[in-house]
């Protein structure tokens, strides 16, 4: 039997080249690198902004089925088709998210990629990097600080203390500070009142970084931040505490995006992280923006499914950043699908074509979506050993059955070699202008109706429910001015549904939104569905027991 080499052994044993000749493929100047060591390094502003005049390229998104236990490989499949189409000739650039250290100890891994399409320096990426995240949580955090400091010292904005809506974050899985009171302990420590963290990829700053278009922009955009109410409900702003220019200053590097490179030592741009269930799923606007100015191709994903991700690329990234894609590839596994069909994960490893047929429903439903946004779609079946060809036939029989087409990949232990057919493919559906793309609901349809939209329309429910008190919030919301913002919906990644547990293409189930928080800043309204958490917790046997520093001081155990 032929030794299956872990990703972090190949990453490991990659040749990377100095980060400055990654830069120079896309024709940025040494002197617009700043560097962080020898693979990877930020690119200036002034560089972004002199490109802004150059002519945009095609962009394409990478989406997947619902996730599964099995895996998808969708982070490993823009990697290796942005591989592939260096492969062929074309002048391309990936986009992809940076990693969350919480997922990374717990339960999901990384986020660059897999096999033989990866992108490095890997233990880097899911580590600290370049500092962002440590970055985005100081500048989050600060504001908190700032908050209680002004209701300490006389409160003149009027907060009402029951009514500040800012929590804290931190970059890691902790059940134990989803709710929390503070300032206990007497007067000198201020007023108690309940608070509560997210994790550091749910705060808005996250997404207010990921869509800012400059430091003028993200500026603004953490000055609208809505830190609280007063007692007539009148909303206080960041800017109102004067937090917005010391938080800018915390992130001014941060917002500019990252360049590294893959295994095949093409160019790869890693910049911000918000989840994809709890928050907008997307890499920056700066670095999708700034590759389309300097490649011909630009390959990007959208986090987890495309009812979560690609419905908030389209409905969110898209309309605020003016962006048009050209195509979208979803991906899908043989393993995920029967999973989809009912099969158990100890069981994959058995042929069952009937069980990859019923579970196909699932990969249908997302190619309906996908067309529902005017964009052309192709599958990518990322190929596992285990993989017979009856089950790959099944597969591919039921796309064409679907109108489209399907092409199985094995980047993951060929690289770019085993994706060349996707890319060839990617590249004429790129081409042929018959993408006609626009977004789900106009901006100014009533909030509701727009929840309710995406529940009809993407998730094919019945109907989305809300209290009297989340309708009215909501129109509140609309009497002040913010109605035209688009909706960021918080549901599970693994069902159309709001019950994880209900796989494939449900139909009928009502969705109940049972809170509604006010991104001001971002741009979007969140619509908390069930029972989704904004601050996970770790599994009974987290990742981080299996992570550790080796005898030769080289990290083990990270995925």
């Amino acid at each position: 039997m032929v030794e299956v080499k872990s990703d972090i052994e190949i990453a490991r044993a990659a040749k990377k080249k100095p980060i400055q000749e990654i830069g120079a493929r896309l024709d940025i100047l040494s002197e617009h690198l700043l560097p962080y060591g020898h693979d990877k390094a930020k690119v200036s502003a002034e560089f972004i902004s002199e490109t802004r005049k150059n002519k945009d390229g095609k962009l394409i998104l990478v989406t997947a089925i619902n996730p599964t236990p099995a895996g998808e490989g969708k982070t490993t499949t823009t990697v290796g088709l942005g591989d592939g189409l260096n492969r062929i000739g074309k002048k391309a650039a990936i986009c992809i998210r940076e990693a969350s250290l919480g997922p990374c100890f717990g339960v999901k891994g990384g986020a660059a990629g897999g096999g033989y399409a990866q992108v490095v320096p890997m233990e880097d990426m899911n580590l600290h990097f370049t500092g962002d995240f440590h970055a985005i949580t100081s500048a989050h955090n600060l504001l908190s600080a700032l908050i209680d400091n002004h209701i300490y010292w006389g409160n003149a904005q009027e907060i009402d203390i029951r009514r500040v809506a800012w929590r804290r974050v931190m970059d890691m899985n902790d059940r134990a500070l989803r709710e929390i009171v503070c300032s206990l302990g007497g007067v000198a420590n201020g007023f108690p009142r309940e608070a509560g963290f997210d994790i550091t990829v749910a705060s808005e700053v996250m997404a207010i970084l990921c869509l800012a278009t400059d430091l003028k922009d993200l500026e603004k955009r953490l000055g609208d931040i809505i830190i609280g109410y007063r007692r007539d409900k009148s909303p206080v702003f960041a800017r109102d505490i004067k937090a917005d220019g010391a938080m800018t200053v915390l992130l001014k590097d941060a917002l500019q995006p990252n360049l590294v490179q893959t295994l095949e030592n093409n160019p790869a741009f890693v910049h911000g992280g918000p989840f994809a269930n709890i928050a907008h799923g997307c890499n920056s606007v700066m670095a999708t923006s700034t590759a389309l100015k300097i490649a011909d191709y630009v390959v990007t994903e959208a986090g987890f499914g495309a009812d979560l991700g690609a419905e908030k690329f389209f409905d969110i990234k898209c309309r605020k950043a003016g962006l048009k894609p050209a195509a979208a590839v979803i991906v899908a596994t043989v393993r995920a699908l029967k999973m989809n069909g009912g099969v158990k994960k100890e069981d994959l490893g058995t042929e069952d074509v009937a069980s990859v047929k019923a579970g196909c429903v699932n990969l249908g439903r997302h190619i309906e979506n996908v067309k529902q946004f005017g964009v052309p779609a192709i599958v990518a079946i990322n190929h596992f050993h285990s993989d017979t060809d009856a089950e790959i036939e099944a597969v591919k029989a039921y796309v064409a059955e679907q109108g489209e087409e399907a092409v199985l990949c094995r980047h993951w232990a060929e690289g770019s070699s085993g994706i060349e057919e996707l890319a060839h493919k990617v590249v004429a559906l790129a081409e042929s202008g018959v993408s006609q793309f626009a977004p789900l609901y106009p901006d100014d349809m009533p909030l509701f109706d727009k929840i309710d939209t995406v529940v009809k329309r993407i998730y094919r429910g019945s109907e989305a429910i809300a209290d009297k008190s989340v309708r009215n919030q909501l129109k509140q919301w609309e009497e002040q001015g913010y109605g035209h913002l688009p909706v960021c919906m918080a549901k599970t990644q693994y069902s159309f549904s709001t019950d994880p547990n209900l796989r494939g293409a449900p139909t009928g189930h009502v969705v109940p939104i049972r809170e509604v928080r006010l991104s001001a800043g971002a741009g979007f309204v969140v619509a908390i569905c069930g029972e989704i958490m904004t601050m996970p917790g770790l599994p009974r046997v987290p990742s981080s027991e299996h992570i550790f520093l080796n005898e030769n001081g080289l990290i083990e155990g990270l995925s």
